[in-house]
């Protein structure tokens, strides 16, 4: 997993303005702060779907950018947007689980008509992709 810095900006009248320094053309926007990262996740996501993407750059390298110093002067602040790479190859893995948490786990998953490894998955990237971690 990746990650990478976003900007976010916004005026008085405005949406929230986000932006990856890294990435110039990839940005999002949201109408409230709870809406920031998910939105962000979204752009980076759909971004990496069709464009090539490079390496995240570290924080101090970031910051030293001076259209980012001076956005942060105005107000603007940074924060860290996860991606997790596609690749779609399968793999098998061996996990364990106390017998009453498996139950539950195999319950939930068959009322939404899932597999246990797909309602895994979707829970593991629930949990990675959170704003508030």
């Amino acid at each position: 997993m990746k990650t990478y810095l976003a900007l976010v900006e916004k005026d008085p009248d405005s949406a929230f303005g986000v932006t990856f320094p890294d990435i110039p053309g990839c940005f999002s926007a949201a109408d409230n702060a709870d809406g920031i990262v998910a939105n962000a996740i979204e752009a980076l996501r759909l971004w990496a779907e069709d464009m090539p993407i490079p390496a995240p750059s570290s924080h101090g390298v970031i910051t030293r950018k001076s259209d980012v110093q001076a956005a942060l002067r105005d107000g603007a602040y940074l924060v860290a947007i996860p991606l997790i790479d596609k690749d779609a190859e399968v793999v098998r893995a061996n996990v364990s689980f106390e017998r009453g948490m498996l139950r539950a786990i195999d319950e939930t998953a068959r009322q939404r008509g899932l597999t246990r490894s797909a309602f895994l998955a979707s829970a593991a990237r629930r949990e990675i992709e959170r704003a508030d971690r």
